[in-house]
Order: structure tokens, then C-alpha cells, then sequence
């Protein structure tokens, strides 16, 4: 193995770390709102989409889910209120999913603890590393 696969495996290795302690801190920080991080990335999506509704389809592609995924991941949103399903006026055969008042009020609750937890996440790294970090991720996204 050369020391730039190794460089790059570790890369990888400690991406993965990070995950997970996002996925932890931040995780907990929704908990109190009663819902956790992959409710969290469908509320955001359906809150900033035109007229906050999304297609199911491109719902899951955008979380990272299969449609089947985002249909169980939705399911209890929908019970709770969060989101409501809607017809497609121009196919019948898509359908739509849409925020709801309740869904609206949760998200913008959770979103402060969101970035509290997000800023708590990267206090170690001062303007210009979060600014390089932030470049060098969009460059791999």
C-alpha cells in the first residue's frame, strides 16, 4: 500500500468517525423535539421546496433513501402530523409529499437546536478552517 492509499483510507476511515459523532450529537439535540436526524433532513427538504412539497421520488434521492426507505421513514411523520400525502394534479400515478403546519412549527423548533449542536460540532476550527473545510467537502460532495 502506498502512503497516499493509506492517506486516503485513513481520510475515509476518520470521514466515518465524523459521521458518527454528527450522527450522536446532533441526533441528541433533535431528540428533544422529538424526532432524530433523518426527520430532520426531510423536514429541511420539504421546508425550503417551492411551496414546501416534494415528490416522493425525489424526496428519497434527496435524503439518500430508497423509495421504499422514505416511505417507511415517512409513515410515522405522517401519523404524528408532520407531513401529509397529496395527489398530484398533473399525474395521478406520482404522489406528494407535503409539510404540514405542525411539521412547519417542529422544524423551525428543531433547526436552533440544529445549528447549536452543529456550532457545539465544530468549535475546534476557527473562520478559515471551516471556510477550507467547508470548500474541501463541496469538493468531494
Amino acid at each position: 500500500m502506498t502512503m497516499s492509499e493509506n492517506i486516503e483510507a485513513g481520510l475515509v476511515l476518520s470521514v466515518i468517525n465524523l459521521q458518527s459523532k454528527i450522527q450522536k450529537r446532533i441526533g441528541s439535540a433533535l431528540s428533544a423535539h422529538g424526532i432524530g436526524l433523518s426527520d430532520y433532513l426531510v423536514l429541511n427538504q420539504l421546508y425550503t421546496a417551492p411551496n414546501q412539497k416534494v415528490r416522493r421520488s425525489d424526496l428519497a434521492e434527496q435524503v439518500g433513501l430508497s423509495p421504499s426507505g422514505v416511505t417507511r421513514l415517512l409513515n410515522p411523520m405522517e401519523k404524528i402530523g408532520l407531513v401529509k400525502k397529496q395527489e398530484n394534479p398533473r399525474d395521478a400515478r406520482v404522489s406528494l409529499v407535503a409539510l404540514t403546519t405542525a411539521g412547519t412549527k417542529i422544524y423551525e423548533d428543531a433547526q436552533v437546536s440544529f445549528k447549536h449542536a452543529s456550532a457545539a460540532l465544530l468549535e475546534p476550527l476557527d473562520k478559515k478552517e471551516l471556510d477550507e473545510f467547508y470548500k474541501l467537502l463541496k469538493a468531494v460532495l
